[in-house]
């Protein structure tokens, strides 16, 4: 984690793109001023654990963002040398990579990466924490739910033990939660599936002096925590969370239809049936955590990407 004074500003402006599982981001900016964030919910990973590829309703949907995208990088003036595209590890391993690959490089001009575990992990860690207003206990533990798995990194100024598990809440949703809502049975397959990875996760939640949570699985979770009229980005940052009002609402969300959880006025409609897995991904690792609060930034990997591109 970069000291606040030690921060470099940007000389020129660049733009950074997380492509995951579930939600594309982009951020343009000349840091530490950030010009444009955008996210959208395109489920890039939609059916990949079952079927080894990208599905081609899933590409158009990303694609059709990425298209988005490259219309405010030109309209800010970014050039391609200062664009840095991160994707998920489905988008090599999977069948038809080659096509994600390509059309990524005819839109952007740049190839997409996937990031290495220790870089990730450095990446994440560094958004989560850097802007934080006050310096957390450390260790700390940055837990990170996406889409297709979640990272744990615990650290002080650096990460020093990272992990990525493979359960996130699409993965875990397809897998699991196949009712609406989903049946006792159903939430304890999902339950037993989550705490058999974090059985065997080198990082222990129990480690963490502070617990620090990003992405929109956790940040969506806080607006319901903290019953929002609408999602508000700035509203949530940096709020301190008591852990048992997390399971609370945890419980709540698991128990409600996608149609209720639809009517929640800070749920992104993108997000509804899979929150579930995501939240009981939050729920199990607080559990085993030592913190009486779960700290929420909305800062996340996608910032320690464009920092990493400040030179």
């Amino acid at each position: 984690m970069a000291e606040e004074g030690a921060q470099r500003p940007s000389r020129s402006p660049l733009a950074a793109i997380d492509c995951g599982t579930n939600t594309i981001k982009l951020l343009i900016g000349t840091l530490p001023d950030v010009a444009v964030r955008e996210s959208r919910m395109v489920r890039l990973g939609q059916g990949v654990d079952k079927t080894g590829r990208l599905a081609d309703e899933a590409l158009a949907r990303t694609f059709a963002a990425i298209d988005e995208y490259a219309v405010l990088i030109a309209a800010h003036g970014v050039p391609a040398s200062r664009v840095r595209f991160c994707a998920t590890s489905a988008t090599r391993d999977s069948a038809n990579a080659s096509v994600f690959a390509e059309s990524v490089h005819a839109r952007l001009g740049v190839w997409p990466e996937v990031l290495p575990g220790a870089e990730e992990a450095a990446l994440s860690f560094d958004g989560a924490v850097r802007n934080l207003a006050s310096p957390p206990a450390a260790p700390v533990l940055v837990v990170d739910i996406g889409g297709g798995s979640t990272e744990l990194i615990l650290g002080s100024s650096s990460p020093s033990a990272a992990h990525s598990m493979d359960i996130g809440s699409v993965r875990l949703h397809e897998r699991h939660l196949h009712s609406d809502p989903p049946t006792a049975a159903e939430v304890a397959a999902c339950v037993a599936d989550i705490d058999a990875h974090l059985d065997a996760c080198p990082v222990s939640p129990a480690d963490a002096a502070t617990v620090v949570g990003v992405a929109g699985t956790v940040t969506t979770v806080a607006a319901g925590v903290l019953d929002l009229p609408a999602y508000d980005r700035e509203a949530i940052d940096q709020q301190v969370l008591a852990v048992d009002d997390v399971h609370a609402l945890v419980s709540r969300l698991v128990a409600m239809t996608v149609e209720e959880r639809l009517a929640l006025p800070w749920m992104h409609p993108g997000r509804a049936d899979v929150i579930d897995a995501g939240a009981l991904i939050l729920s199990r690792v607080l559990a085993r955590a030592s913190v009486p609060a779960l700290v929420v930034s909305e800062s996340d990997i996608l910032d320690g990407i464009a920092w990493s591109l400040v030179s």
